[in-house]
């Protein structure tokens, strides 16, 4: 009989398959991949596997092992649930309640930023609802050259600040701004403030 060692060794070694239909996993890893802009050669040299073998895996001419898979999604940044998750066939129609979205909160601060984009599109596109105290202010550090943001007030109002340069903005106003530069929104006023943030990373 196998000893125990033995058998996590087999586990971990197991080709990622089911009795029914193996999971098409490449098709996934490759999607990653272009989404981060690497080359095969970038892949495999930061997972440690072959080209050979990753160009294998991403035509599906192969099914990863389970060490193998976790290299692969370890040098793109997500885990093996991640990747597993991107199995399951995409709804026409997916809706988030209140509890999925992410929420930061800037206790100090006095603002709270909900997360509306999708997690997938971090870094590129973002989105956020941006609640703001009286007395409140986000400030950041300058972004990756050329990202701009864009805020539409809701509701109070706010001030903006980019570049030593500011801006009041009163509901329905929206400013356009540099980001790449430390820039500040700030609630001036005596109640609560709302925005809409949109961040397009350069």
């Amino acid at each position: 009989m196998a000893s125990s060692t033995n058998r996590r060794t087999a586990q971990s070694t197991a080709p990622l398959t089911s009795p029914t239909t193996p999971p098409r996993v490449g098709e996934q890893i490759q999607r990653l991949r272009a989404e981060r802009k690497m080359t095969l050669d970038d892949l495999s040299r930061a997972a440690g596997v072959s080209k050979s073998m990753l160009s294998e895996i991403e035509r599906d001419k192969a099914n990863p092992t389970i060490a193998v898979a976790w290299r692969l999604t370890n040098a793109l940044g997500v885990s093996l649930d991640q990747l597993f998750a991107t199995q399951k066939s995409p709804e026409t129609i997916s809706v988030a309640g209140p509890h999925d979205i992410p929420t930061l909160d800037g206790n100090d601060a006095r603002y709270q930023l909900r997360v509306w984009g999708p997690i997938e599109l971090a870094g590129k596109f973002e989105w956020y609802e941006l609640t703001l105290q009286a007395g409140g202010a986000l400030v950041s550090n300058a972004h990756e050259p050329g990202t701009r943001e864009h805020l539409t007030v809701l509701q109070g109002s706010v001030e903006v600040e980019a570049d030593g340069a500011t801006k009041r903005l009163k509901a329905a106003d929206t400013a356009r701004y540099v980001a790449d530069v430390p820039h500040a929104i700030r609630n001036l006023g005596k109640g609560e403030a709302k925005a809409l943030l949109v961040v397009i990373h350069g």
